[in-house]
């Protein structure tokens, strides 16, 4: 049986940097301690954009510049920078990876957590959905944080009604 957790956009700039929150920072300690006891295989994306960033679609809906290639806030935090070794770590340059399925062949199972709940951590949760109808799919929310407390759990609701699964409490 294979198992794959999916670590999504664990970067700096979300988590204290220039689209951090105090959710994100919060959720960052359980996220550490259900990496040291996993025994899934681990992938990690990593939200990837250029200078040219403000003139893109998404930078004219969110002109904020963050996670551009190879700067601070484009690395993975380094509270988990250990769980990078052995993992397969996607560049992804908007909010889903279509790279993920082709990734994920033949796994039984596959799990996320990550940032942010109500936009890439639902993204990808719905792409591989859609990818993978049989196989079980699952987001931990204790290890996931939304842009507010709101939208991450309305992300949880609607992932939910795909029938991702929705484990532990919210």
């Amino acid at each position: 049986m294979k198992h794959a957790l999916i670590v999504v956009d664990l970067q700096k700039d979300f988590v204290d940097g220039a689209l951090g929150t105090p959710e994100a920072q919060s959720m960052l300690p359980r996220l550490v301690e259900k990496l040291k006891s996993t025994s899934k295989d681990l992938f990690f994306t990593q939200d990837t954009h250029f200078e040219d960033y403000l003139s893109t679609q998404e930078g004219k809906f969110l002109p904020v510049k963050h996670c551009i290639k190879n700067s601070e806030g484009w690395k993975i935090v380094p509270e988990l920078e250990k769980f990078i070794h052995g993992a397969i770590v996607i560049e992804k340059p908007t909010f889903g990876s279509l790279d993920l399925p082709k990734l994920l062949e033949g796994y039984d199972s596959i799990e996320l957590v990550g940032l942010c709940t109500d936009i890439c951590v639902i993204s990808n949760a719905m792409i591989l959905k859609a990818a993978f109808p049989e196989i079980p799919i699952s987001i931990d929310p204790n290890c996931c944080a939304g842009i507010t407390p709101e939208s991450h759990n309305r992300a949880l609701e609607s992932m939910k009604t795909c029938q991702i699964q929705i484990e532990g409490d919210v």
